[in-house]
């Protein structure tokens, strides 16, 4: 079937262009530490040949910007740059990439006495310099501390949108319009509605799609494929990554559902719930990528996804995030969260910490957690 189109400008990055109708992009992002370059270039190299238009490597340090430059030449793909805090090393990484990504969260990290707006004026500076695209990347678990402070706390999404609505703004004063636009969230449902909104408002913008920490295959699939069709089926999305935990040596199955899901869209084989997960069990976990200090993690997330099958028909969320960057903000919305390091993994009951355990402790004490809660629950009357 033909499915409508926002009518959105045209992004190029690298050898392919986002927006005004073209082809919706695939993409995906490495799980390999940058640092090994020869281990991040044979991943680089199986994504391409699994269809991946786009690959995203992340580089936190200037080492890690070295072993980038060392890739750059291995490989053809079209390489997209996941800036973490610190925004300045996109001087040394531009060079080797087609696309930048920031987060708005993340500006703050560094120089916090220096306006946000300073500081994407220079990446944009850079990023005309060196040809590359920009995606302003928007996350529920680190949005822009100024926003949250402006909201009420249960409105998790207008921060969001009014942090991306902002950076447009500065973006397009700065005569860059080469710029894409994500708003992620673990919950579908929230995907769907923050995209809506910020399509409504910004419709020339091409958006990239995403349902982040989607956990494990088949059910980050189910949780994406939900998000994907209520949005693409309304003509809002350019590009999607599929975010699965999964090994290192599977990460073509993000490309393959990504493929999977625009062809049944197209096909009009599609669901109608859009409502994932609301009064059963619910884990998320984020998808493998070369933050993870310890591969232990994605042993864990199925771990506690069979550990948990007793607790199924209970509305409780548990979160297996893999790393120190985003782990601790974006458990703060579960029940019951774990963020995982090279050695503990921390365990958080809502915000509260709750310690931190040894990855062969830890299934115990989140039983024990469980339990409890389910108990408290319970006897309280909450709904199961």
């Amino acid at each position: 079937m033909d499915l409508p189109r926002n009518p959105t400008r045209t992004v190029r990055i690298g050898s392919i262009s986002l927006g005004n109708g073209n082809r919706i992009a695939v993409q995906s992002m490495t799980a390999t530490h940058t640092q090994n370059v020869e281990a991040t270039v044979g991943q680089i190299n199986d994504l391409v040949a699994a269809g991946a238009d786009i690959v995203r490597i992340a580089v936190d340090s200037n080492k890690d910007s070295e072993a980038l430059a060392q890739i750059r030449t291995r490989t053809t793909a079209n390489l997209s740059v996941d800036l973490q805090e610190n925004y300045r090393l996109v001087k040394s990484v531009a060079p080797h990439v087609d696309k930048i990504r920031y987060n708005p969260g993340h500006l703050y990290h560094h120089e916090r006495e220096k306006p946000w707006q300073d500081k994407v004026k220079f990446l944009v500076d850079v990023a005309g310099e060196y040809d590359c695209a920009i995606r302003v990347g928007v996350n529920c678990g680190s949005v822009d501390p100024a926003k949250l402070e402006k909201y009420d706390k249960d409105d998790s999404l207008t921060p969001m949108l009014s942090s991306a609505w902002e950076h447009c703004e500065l973006l397009d004063s700065l005569s860059f319009k080469r710029y894409c636009v994500s708003l992620k969230d673990s919950d579908p449902a929230k995907v769907i509605e923050v995209n809506r909104r910020f399509a409504h408002q910004r419709p020339d913008v091409p958006l990239h799609l995403g349902v982040t920490e989607a956990g494990m295959p088949p059910d980050g699939i189910i949780k994406t494929r939900i998000a994907f069709e209520q949005l693409i089926s309304r003509g809002i999305g350019d590009t999607i990554r599929v975010s699965l935990t999964v090994p290192n040596s599977r990460k073509g199955e993000e490309i393959a559902a990504g493929r999977q899901i625009l062809a049944d869209i197209a096909a009009g084989r599609v669901r109608s719930v859009v409502d994932f997960g609301r009064n059963t069990l619910n884990i998320i976990s984020c998808p493998s990528c070369s933050r993870v200090e310890n591969e232990a993690f994605i042993e864990l997330a199925q771990d506690v996804k069979d550990m948990t099958r007793y607790a199924a028909e209970h509305a409780i969320t548990i979160a297996v995030m893999g790393c120190r960057v985003n782990g601790p903000g974006e458990t703060d919305d579960a029940d019951l969260g774990l963020w995982c390091g090279p050695n503990f993994v921390n365990l958080k009951r809502g915000s509260r910490e709750l310690g931190a355990f040894a990855y062969d402790a830890i299934l115990p004490r989140l039983k024990c957690e469980l339990d409890h809660l389910i108990a408290q629950r319970t006897a309280a009357g909450s709904p199961r």
